[in-house]
């Protein structure tokens, strides 16, 4: 069978030509990458190893980033302190709302913007190494969710002070935010969810708060004592 020359005068197709990424692009795109990197291998991840998945050169990564743990403040800061909404203070503060729609509504979009496979495996790695991103997280709640709570339950009590949460006042609330918060733990590092058709989850992550809503309120209710 004849050979097929090729005629030396038709022009070849040109080399694609890459990209030139501005220096903040990558800067994201390396993040990005971070935070996929250590929600599968964890916080003891090797920045080496980050960069051979990334397809990069450590050093070009160690450009960006010389240490690992301006990474780990980069990450905490794209994924856990840049998802705070400020609507959510704001919807917390209404005083036209009654709490129990108030807690729901705010729980409701928290989880949809919070509980991501991500932002859930990253935290828990966290808090099973060196609790950096963790503790930095709850003194957040601490400052701008937990009083806020607090304070509209006193009114929905119908009790007047400025007193902060006693210990056992905080753990109410700390077992509203984790009944939350677990639903994510199920679903992303369990694997194990109440409800496995995916397609319901939204309306069913709803039902589900409001259900943690309304049985935190009757925890806070005085009890009666039987005589």
């Amino acid at each position: 069978m004849p050979s097929i020359r090729k005629n030396p005068s038709t022009p070849q197709a040109p080399a694609p030509v890459r990209r030139r990424m501005p220096a903040a692009e990558r800067e994201q795109q390396l993040v990005e990458g971070a935070i996929r990197f250590f929600s599968r291998h964890g916080l003891g991840g090797q920045l080496r190893d980050l960069a051979k998945e990334l397809g990069i050169t450590h050093t070009l990564l160690y450009h960006y980033f010389p240490t690992k743990q301006a990474l780990l403040e980069r990450v905490y800061k794209d994924i856990f302190e840049g998802r705070w909404r400020t609507e959510w203070e704001t919807l917390l503060d209404d005083k036209r709302m009654e709490l129990p729609e108030k807690l729901t509504r705010f729980y409701v979009s928290y989880a949809q913007v919070i509980l991501e496979p991500e932002w859930v495996r990253v935290f828990v790695y966290s808090g099973l190494s060196d609790r950096y991103i963790t503790d930095r997280y709850f003194a957040l709640l601490h400052e701008k969710l937990f009083p806020r709570i607090h304070r509209e339950t006193q009114k929905f009590l119908g009790i007047r002070s400025r007193k902060p949460p006693t210990d056992r006042e905080l753990e109410r609330i700390m077992g509203l935010h984790g009944s939350v918060f677990y639903m994510g733990m199920r679903r992303w590092v369990y694997g194990s969810d109440a409800h496995p058709n995916i397609a319901k989850l939204s309306k069913m992550d709803a039902i589900y708060i409001e259900d943690h809503v309304l049985a935190y309120l009757a925890s806070v209710q005085p009890q009666k004592v039987k005589p």
